[in-house]
């Protein structure tokens, strides 16, 4: 049985940069789109306050989303351990009294 404890590889640098970018990217196109609608500063207000509060509860939600993975995979691996331990003490040949 393959003993794997180190924890899942992280992201490549190349993948954040491109992550960053892109949500430069949206983040730019979403106040270029509210600055120059032909709205009234009411109208042009909420579409800000809007995208101020998705963007924010998308980092909230991908935190949770996160911590909801390292969770399960902490789980797994004590799990795994108990399961190593009970193998590692288990001796078929031994008498039962």
């Amino acid at each position: 049985m393959e003993n794997n404890t180190t924890p899942s590889s992280k992201t490549t640098q190349a993948f954040f940069v491109q992550s960053v970018i892109a949500f430069g990217v949206a983040l730019i196109g979403l106040v270029w789109a509210i600055l120059f609608l032909p709205l009234d500063p009411w109208a042009r207000a909420f579409l800000g306050m809007t995208g101020l509060f998705l963007v924010s509860s998308t980092f909230t939600l991908a935190k949770v989303v996160r911590d909801n993975q390292e969770t399960q995979t902490v789980y797994n691996r004590i799990d795994q351990a108990r399961i190593d331990r009970l193998l590692a003490e288990h001796d078929p040949f031994k008498q039962v009294a």
